[in-house]
């Protein structure tokens, strides 16, 4: 029987390496194809994919399990949920991969594209820049259709100039920039804001002007220090929570030293 084939990973061995591996392969899940089969490969398989030892990929299958994305069933296999959606919190934990799943699984309108003169208060990320090429897109619940967030890019024009558009309808900015365009990305920071909705917010969203609303911004920097991309997402207050995760130091899998 075919099985599914999840994306490749770069591990970071300075995060749990489950963790890594949950963040990716949920990020392939949930932007999968609608005619991709259904069925994993085995946990050897999967662990042989991902270069991790068995018990990591076990922990990294058994959150995915947790949250629904997932079924095991003995001497049957491991099966995508064919409902699996992404869940509401906004969860940031330092890994590319977690940013890619964090904003997979929905569907996605590119509003429009086009030059913008750099906003004065992002004018530090792009220094001598007098403009970026901004990406407007909308995302929508996969099942309801309910506007969920509505996002902002302001990309580099260097970088911005080998984007298919097309692309974006798909997949997040991150992994279009990583995987499409080739961009080394060396690190992002994030910073969350709860704020009001403004007159343009509401009506993406379908929410009372004025309403509460998590704002992300996200910076993108490739291995030379350079900002490539700024992203603002405005995401419902009513349909999502800002989860922070600290992991300890303390490790259960020996394969991981």
């Amino acid at each position: 029987m075919t099985t599914f084939a999840p994306d490749s990973l770069a591990l970071n061995r300075k995060l749990p390496l489950w963790y890594q591996v949950s963040q990716s392969l949920r990020a392939s899940i949930l932007g999968r194809c609608p005619d991709d089969p259904l069925r994993l490969p085995t946990e050897d398989a999967l662990a042989e994919h991902y270069g991790v030892s068995v018990l990591t990929m076990r922990q990294a299958l058994k959150e995915l399990e947790e949250e629904g994305l997932i079924s095991r069933h003995r001497r049957r296999g491991t099966f995508i949920e064919p409902s699996a959606r992404r869940g509401s919190p906004v969860r940031l934990l330092g890994s590319v991969d977690a940013i890619v799943a964090q904003q997979s699984g929905e569907r996605t309108t590119v509003l429009d594209h086009g030059p913008a003169p750099v906003p004065a208060e992002l004018a530090g990320h792009f220094p001598g820049l007098p403009e970026t090429v901004v990406f407007r897109r909308l995302r929508r619940d996969g099942e309801s259709g309910e506007p969920t967030n509505w996002a902002e890019n302001l990309v580099h024009p260097e970088v911005a100039a080998r984007i298919d558009v097309a692309d974006l309808a798909r997949w997040p900015m991150t992994k279009v920039l990583r995987d499409s365009v080739g961009v080394r990305i060396s690190r992002i920071t994030d910073t969350v804001e709860a704020r009001l909705a403004d007159p343009e917010t509401a009506r993406l969203l379908q929410v009372p002007l004025l309403s509460p609303i998590l704002h992300y911004t996200g910076v993108t920097y490739d291995t030379s220090g350079r900002a490539v991309d700024v992203a603002r997402i405005r995401y419902r207050g009513d349909r999502f929570s800002f989860t922070v995760t600290l992991e300890t130091e303390e490790r259960t899998d020996p394969a991981a030293d």
